[in-house]
Order: C-alpha cells, then structure tokens, then sequence
C-alpha cells in the first residue's frame, strides 16, 4: 500500500524484519491476499471521481506520478498511463502548466542518513498567522518532521519539534544545519548537549548560516509550495481581495480556528506522499536517487551509513522540561472559547475540507463583527 515494489519490499523484509523469502514467495503470498498491480484493474469511474476530489484541493498542484502513488496509497489498482490520461481530460490546464516547469539544483554531498538534519522555516503563509516549520535529512530527502502552528520564532516551541523526533529515534543527527536566529537558540544548546552526554569530544555538531547555504531544505520548500501551500496562498488571497481578511488579531486568529488542523492533517500527507515517492537520478549531482524512506531505513543498499547518535532516554526527559509542546487551542484561548459558543449556538460543526473552512471562516468573522459589542471585544 505504500507503493513499494517487489524487490524494494523484499529488501525490507530482509533488512529491518530479518525475514528472507524469494520472489516467487512473495508474489504468491500477495496473490494470497488479493494484492496485485497489473491485473483486476479498479474502475476507471472510482479513479476519476478520486482523482477529481484531488485536483479540486492542493492535490491540484501534483503531476501525473505523485496521482499515481496517491491512488495505489489508497487502495486502486490503477497504472500510471491510465492516471495520466485521466489528467489530461480532468485537469489540461493543470498539466500544461507542470509541463513548463523547470528546476536547477545545486551539487550536494552527504555520507549518510542522520549525517545533518537540515532545519528552516516556511512564512509564506505566515501573512495569514500559519507558520511551518520543518526538518530534512541531508542524504536520504527524508521529512524529520513539518508542522503547522500559530508560531515558529518561539524557541522552545522549535526545541520541542526536535526533541520529540529524538525520542523517537533515541538519537540525534551527527549535526544540524539551521538559519541565524533566535528561534534556533534552544535546539542549538540541546543538540550540543546530546552529542556531548554522548560524546564529551564532539564538536562542530551544530552549524548556523543563511538561509540561501541550507540547501536541502531551501529546495524542498519549493516542492511544498508548488504540491501543497500554493493552494492555501490562493485561497487566502482571494479572502483578502474580496475583504474577508485585513490582517489583523481576529482574522489571524480565526484562520487559526478554521484552517490549522485541515493545514497540519494535510501537511502529514504530503510528508507521507514525499518520503514513499521516488527520486529520479540525477546526471548534475552524487547524491542518491531512490525512495527517501529506503535510503533512510537501509542507507547500505545506497552507498551510505546511518550516522545516528544513541543518546539516553535521562538525557532526553532533561531536554523536554525546556521545551513548550503545541498546546490544545489553535489560537488565543478567548477567540477560542468565543468561536466554539458560537457554533455551538447555531449548530455549527467543525469543517474538514477547505471549502467548509472558508465557509466557517466567513460566517464566524461576520458574525462577531456585527455583534461588535464590549463584551465581545475585551479579549483583543
């Protein structure tokens, strides 16, 4: 289901379950279980209705390729000439313009997986009070993490985004590549603190510069807003063109309410959908070509070595008391609390697709600025 195929899932069964079959097993254990790829094709109908349902959201942003893999994620039997195709009759537009797209890439070396963690950034839609951050890994392409809050200038907020990939892995990158800034401060002072409890010698395991030097991550934004965040830039200016949106406290806060969560959800995806897609080799540069989350898991199979560091779950917990975790409120406690009676009182239910959130959004702005009264008004 992850779009994997046959000798890319013998690789991990060998490899991370120990387990050794050979081919033939495998193509009659997935016969077993109904899993096919080129035969018991689904109805072209179920696939356009899909992929109609994609192009009407930021999956309208996708190629032909990433449609594919998001089908067969969602159980289709489908092939990519048939989605292309479709594509070309759902969305012409669309396609003509991916087609004169063009991208230049910079020559990068990494020796390995956890090697260096690239950290930045995204404000594009920070304008509208959404601010993302995110963590890439130098080798592999693989996402450490991207996640959508009303901040990302709080240290602590970006120090708990580090710690808890940390936790996770129970390691830490050989070294992180971050930006200037304040909002860097914590995760800096942790880093150094993990490679030294590990390694009392260990230097230079945290590098600072600008933004234009942190390769990796600088190219995949420009990935995130061409497959995703050009979708939300479009939607967001048109509120503000037709006066749905000044700027200000309550229409940030209120696109906190509405969007955030959808944002997040969809940002996860796009993660999902990035590290199980495959990365074409490239004549302009060394660096691997392959899925990001095989050249993570088995980095040998790829020319590279895993570079994480082990550090103790003791010296983690010290780290997390510094952090500040994404709280239960997307926005201000207050507008918060005010949004929730309001819905509450006509019946309202929480959106979970774009076009019900810029419908919420609407209503909820009008409708605390025509009830514009003082006790309305205290919390701003």
């Amino acid at each position: 289901m992850l779009g994997l195929r046959h000798g890319e899932i013998l690789m991990l069964l060998r490899t991370v379950d120990d387990v050794i079959i050979s081919m033939s097993t495998l193509r009659r254990t997935l016969e077993k279980m109904g899993l096919h790829r080129r035969k018991n094709h689904s109805d072209p109908l179920d696939v356009a209705a899909f992929l109609i349902d994609q192009v009407e959201s930021y999956g309208s942003l996708h190629g032909y390729k990433f449609h594919h893999l998001k089908c067969i994620q969602q159980g289709y039997v489908v092939s990519q000439t048939t989605v292309r195709h479709l594509l070309k009759f759902l969305d012409p537009s669309g396609v003509e313009q991916r087609r004169r797209r063009r991208l230049m890439r910079r020559v990068y070396l990494n020796p390995g997986p956890n090697f260096m963690w690239h950290v930045d950034s995204y404000d594009k839609l920070k304008p509208f009070g959404i601010c993302i951050n995110g963590a890439i890994d130098g080798f592999s392409r693989q996402m450490i993490w991207l996640h959508a809050f009303s901040t990302s200038s709080d240290p602590k907020v970006i120090a708990g985004y580090f710690i808890a990939e940390v936790e996770r892995r129970m390691g830490t990158p050989a070294r992180i590549r971050a930006d200037f800034g304040t909002e860097n401060v914590t995760m800096a002072e942790m880093q150094k603190f993990l490679r030294w409890t590990a390694d009392p010698s260990a230097s230079n395991c945290f590098i600072s510069g600008s933004s234009n030097h942190n390769q990796r991550i600088e190219s995949w934004w420009g990935f995130l807003r061409t497959h995703h965040a050009q979708f939300w830039m479009n939607r967001f200016h048109d509120l503000k063109e037709n006066d749905y949106f000044s700027g200000d406290f309550l229409d940030k806060q209120l696109v906190l309410f509405t969007f955030l969560k959808i944002v997040e959800e969809e940002l996860q995806m796009v993660c999902h959908l990035w590290n199980t897609h495959i990365i074409r080799h490239s004549r302009n540069t060394v660096a691997p070509s392959g899925r990001p989350v095989l050249m993570y898991t088995i980095p040998h199979l790829f020319g590279g070595q895993q570079y994480l560091v082990e550090v103790s779950q003791e010296a983690v917990d010290a780290c997390k008391e510094e952090c500040r975790q994404r709280g239960a409120y997307p926005c201000d406690e207050t507008v918060f609390s005010l949004c929730c009676h309001i819905m509450s009182e006509n019946f309202l239910l929480a959106p979970s697709t774009a076009d019900e959130a810029i419908e919420l959004y609407k209503f909820l702005r009008t409708y605390i600025r025509l009830h514009n009264d003082a006790n309305m008004l205290h919390f701003m």
